[in-house]
C-alpha cells in the first residue's frame, strides 16, 4: 500500500462535490486495504495512543448543521491491528489503548467518502509531539504496514490559519500566506526536500498565518516517515484551495 497526507476538510466537505469527488476517485484507484490505519491533527496525545474498537464517533466540532452529529461509521473489529502496532514499537515509545475514544472528525470526515461502506477496519493513532524528526522515526516504525496491506494516512490540512480568515465560505479567495504557504510546500515535495520542510517555522513563507498552532501540518512527517525512501517526493493527487485552505494531498510509495 502507498501512504497518504490528506486534507481533511470540517464536515461539510462531505456535500462538497468537487473535493468529494476528488477523495472518492483517489480511492477508487488505490489498491483495497485491509485495514487503515489514520492520524489526526486532532488528537494529539502522548505516549501514542490508539482509539478503541468499535467506538462510538467523536464529533470534535461546533457550529455546524444537526445531521452532522447524527452521523456513523461503524467499521469492523480492528484490534488485531491495534495489538500488531503495539508489539512493533520499541520500549522508548511505548503505546497506551485508549478504552473509549472513537474517531475524531479528522478521520470519519475524509473515510466516509473514500470508503463510504465502512468494510474495512480502521484505528486511529493519536498524535504524540509535533517534532518532525520525532514523527518521521514514527511514520518509520509503522512502515512495515504497508507491506501488510495496511493504508496509513495522515490527516491534516496543509494550511490552517483559521483566526486569520475573512470569510468562511467553501468558494471564498484564499489569502496571500495560504498561498505563499502552499506554493513552498509543493515546490519542497516535489523536490523530496525533507529538511526544509522540516524547518518550516524558520524557513515557511506564510508563518504563522498558516499554522497558529500546527497539529495540521505535521501529520505529514508520518507519512513521509512511512515512504519506502524518505525524501521520495510522492504524487501530489489534489491541490486547490477550500474556504481559502490548501487542500494539496500527497500519496507515496
Amino acid at each position: 500500500m502507498p501512504a497518504l497526507y490528506i486534507g481533511h476538510g470540517a464536515p461539510p466537505l462531505l456535500d462538497d462535490p468537487i473535493w468529494s469527488g476528488q477523495l472518492a476517485a483517489w480511492a477508487k484507484d488505490l489498491p483495497r486495504p485491509k485495514a487503515i490505519l489514520i492520524v489526526s491533527a486532532h488528537w494529539e496525545s502522548a505516549p501514542v495512543s490508539l482509539s478503541a474498537n468499535r467506538a462510538p464517533l467523536v464529533y470534535d466540532f461546533g457550529g455546524f448543521a444537526p445531521k452532522y452529529y447524527q452521523m456513523t461509521y461503524e467499521t469492523p473489529d480492528s484490534s488485531a491491528l491495534a495489538q500488531r502496532i503495539a508489539a512493533m514499537m520499541p520500549s522508548t515509545e511505548p503505546v497506551h489503548q485508549h478504552v473509549s475514544r472513537g474517531l475524531d472528525h479528522g478521520a470519519w470526515v475524509p473515510l466516509k467518502i473514500m470508503y463510504p461502506e465502512a468494510d474495512i477496519p480502521v484505528l486511529q493513532m493519536s498524535l504524540p509531539t509535533d517534532d518532525p524528526h520525532r514523527l518521521m522515526q514514527l511514520g518509520e516504525r509503522l512502515r512495515p504496514l504497508r507491506d501488510e496491506g495496511v493504508l496509513v494516512i495522515g490527516s491534516g490540512f496543509l494550511t490552517h490559519g483559521l483566526p486569520f480568515l475573512k470569510e468562511f465560505r467553501i468558494e471564498a479567495a484564499a489569502p496571500g500566506w495560504s498561498v505563499d504557504f502552499d506554493h513552498w510546500a509543493a515546490d519542497a515535495l516535489t523536490r523530496g526536500d525533507v529538511d526544509l520542510l522540516s524547518d518550516y517555522r524558520a524557513k515557511a513563507p506564510g508563518m504563522p498565518y498558516a499554522h497558529p498552532t500546527v497539529e495540521h501540518y505535521t501529520p505529514l512527517f508520518v507519512t513521509l516517515g512511512a515512504a519506502t525512501t524518505a525524501d521520495d517526493p510522492g504524487v501530489q493527487v489534489i491541490d486547490g484551495f477550500w474556504m481559502g485552505l490548501s487542500k494539496r494531498s500527497l500519496q507515496v510509495a
